[in-house]
């Protein structure tokens, strides 16, 4: 569907890392970093000016042990440091919320905040290994803190301010903060919520926080009372020059973050990555697959509760100027974040494929602004369907890199993403990640190509956990990922190789669907009738069902649609034409809700466990758990 021009491909980051390791193309580039992963990993460090004490002598250790590989085991370095590097005047974070108020911070003026608050949390006796948490909105203040902290040791934690109590306690609650970053409060959709009672509640039952930094980002007074430690963000900050960071250098696998699983199958995983693993393969991405620089805008519709925040943010050690925006994309209206990246010439769009459907619907086409200076898209939290790279390159640009992104919270990064100097094939990912053995393994464990199985790592890499938060022996660890095939990183897609090295993901596995015994990716479904201009979304599970499993489709109708039999005639039509015959629904029905996860994801095993009668383990970590009802005996 695109091809990149020869002068983009020239000037490309890529080719001239592929020419400063040797390598003629891209398939042999990709073939040399998993053979030669240790030659690899060192020269995106070098490419990358990765600033550290010592890199050390050795890349890895134990690379035949997965789990067990130890990266650059004698680096010294600071995460923090490496996204300070830059002390310019240029802009370093560009941040705007749903009601239209923006402010633009330079590298200079980062760094000098960044230093007062960690002046504060070192007076206040947080040293490396403590726990500082974020119950934040997408702000400067949220980058901040967390830069702040991670300067001297601290491990950084985040949620959202839309996290309900229980959610947040199942989170903080089992990794103990000592100090919590958050705001009074936040805008969603015109609506503005107040968060200084529920952040009340929060330190009623997590008594670790002993200082509270409140940032005042509503307008109103700020009032601390019942707010244990509390203390505003000016006032915890200070004033006046506080000089030179003191950046703690520490081994390459210190603990940087902890993230947590979605938590809809019990407490959460608390999931721990370290600074060097994280920096270097968000490097990687960010230079070599996004050809981010000085000069980009990088932008990603994320909240401070899902990974692509974390990724977001480190383009700051590429130098570009990181764009945050925080609220709805749909207020005041469905095309607010198109109007800013014209008004701001941004050059990359990060989003989720959700996002493109609803504007889609909603009738938007982003081609009607100047972006010029658009150059990349990026998509990923569900699959992209094949008609949606239609409907990009239709109705926002035709010279455009489409990058349909694949990877997750386990590793902070990405197993397949972009390729700035490869072409985009419809409807699939366009590389698996330089340094990434990522292959597809049919149920007997072999390595397919062609055929539909699960997406797999066979080789260790550094963004790999260190380890999950209080999990004795690494049993949790181990089990999540390393039950199925020992010594292979089982990541729990559906997904498919194609011949030309790209690769397309069907579904979670453990939402896959098996009427007769064939292994059917919801996707496939989703693809085909989120098409309907009658349906807004659709979920598909399967309900156990006279000895076998038949295909039940739930959908949300557009104000003014009803479900009537021409519209489940035009649905099973059009499955049975575009998928096959298996794909077609025993059960239509239509809901006013679909239930989705905090960060939009929608909850397959939740609703399948509803209509089985089985208890749903952790509705807290829902957004919208009260759209379960729907689904109670509607078969």
């Amino acid at each position: 569907m695109w091809e990149p021009s020869p002068e983009r491909i020239s000037a490309a980051q890529m080719s001239r890392f592929m020419a400063t390791v040797g390598q003629s193309d891209y398939a042999s580039l990709y073939r040399w970093s998993i053979e030669q992963p240790a030659a690899f990993w060192r020269a995106v460090w070098d490419f990358c000016t990765v600033i550290a004490e010592t890199p050390g002598d050795d890349v890895v250790r134990d690379l035949d042990r997965m789990p067990g590989a130890k990266w650059f085991p004698g680096a010294r370095l600071s995460f923090a440091e490496n996204l300070l590097r830059y002390r310019d005047d240029r802009v370093a974070l560009l941040a705007r919320d749903e009601r239209g108020r923006s402010r633009q911070v330079t590298y200079a003026e980062l760094y000098a905040e960044v230093a007062r608050v960690a002046r504060a949390l070192r007076a206040h006796g947080v040293v490396a290994g403590d726990r500082v948490a974020g119950f934040v909105p997408n702000i400067v203040e949220s980058v901040v803190a967390m830069l702040a902290a991670t300067s001297v040791g601290a491990i950084w934690s985040s949620c959202s301010p839309d996290f309900g109590l229980a959610g947040v306690l199942d989170r903080f609650g089992q990794i103990e903060p000592r100090v919590l970053f958050c705001a009074d409060g936040y805008s969603y959709n015109g609506k503005e919520i107040d968060s200084l009672e529920r952040i009340r509640g929060i330190l009623g039952k997590l008594p670790s926080v002993d200082k509270t930094v409140v940032v005042p980002y509503t307008g109103r007074p700020l009032d601390l009372a019942g707010v244990r430690g509390g203390v505003s963000w000016r006032d915890f900050a200070g004033d006046g020059d506080a000089g030179e960071i003191e950046f703690a250098r520490l081994p390459f696998d210190h603990p940087l973050y902890i993230m947590y699983s979605s938590g809809t199958t019990g407490v959460p995983k608390c999931i721990v990555h370290g600074a060097g693993g994280t920096l270097l393969q968000h490097l990687k991405e960010h230079v070599l697959h996004t050809d981010v620089g000085r000069d980009d805008k990088l932008f990603y519709f994320t909240t401070c509760g899902w990974m692509m925040w974390n990724w977001l943010v480190s383009g700051l050690a590429s130098g570009a100027t990181v764009m945050l925006f925080d609220g709805s994309p749909a207020h005041p209206g469905p095309d607010v974040l198109w109007k800013w990246a014209e008004e701001t010439g941004m050059t990359v769009f990060g989003t989720s494929a959700k996002y493109l459907s609803a504007i889609e619907k909603a009738g938007v086409r982003p081609a009607d602004y100047d972006l010029s200076a658009l150059r990349a898209v990026l998509s990923t939290g569900s699959v992209l369907a094949p008609e949606q790279f239609d409907w990009v390159y239709d109705a926002i640009k035709q010279d455009l890199q489409l990058a349909s992104i694949s990877g997750g919270t386990d590793i902070i990064s990405c197993f397949a993403l972009g390729n700035p100097i490869g072409p985009v094939y419809r409807g699939e990912l366009q590389t698996r990640g330089l340094g990434m053995k990522v292959e597809v393994y049919d149920e007997n464990g072999q390595s397919v190509v062609g055929q539909k199985g699960e997406l797999c790592c066979t080789m260790p890499f550094p963004s790999m956990p260190i380890y999950f938060w209080k999990d004795e022996g690494d049993r949790r660890y181990r089990d999540s990922y390393f039950a199925r095939f020992p010594g292979v990183w089982c990541h729990g897609d559906f997904a498919e190789l194609t011949d030309h090295g790209g690769l397309i993901i069907y579904g979670r596995s453990d939402a896959t669907l098996n009427p007769g015994g064939v292994r059917i990716g919801t996707a496939e479904i989703y693809r085909v009738v989120e098409t309907l201009d009658d349906i807004v979304e659709a979920v598909a599970v399967g309900q156990e069902w006279e000895g076998d499993v038949r295909v039940c489709l739930f959908v949300v109708l557009r104000p003014g649609a009803e479900l009537r039999p021409e519209l489940e005639k035009t649905i099973r039509t059009r499955l049975r034409a575009e998928a096959s015959p298996r794909h077609v629904p025993a059960v239509i029905r239509a809901v006013p809700a679909i239930p989705r996860t905090i960060s939009g994801k929608i909850v397959e095993l939740a609703i399948q466990h509803v209509i089985h009668g089985r208890p749903v383990k952790n509705v807290d970590a829902l957004a919208n758990p009260e759209a379960l009802e729907h689904f109670k005996n509607v078969l």
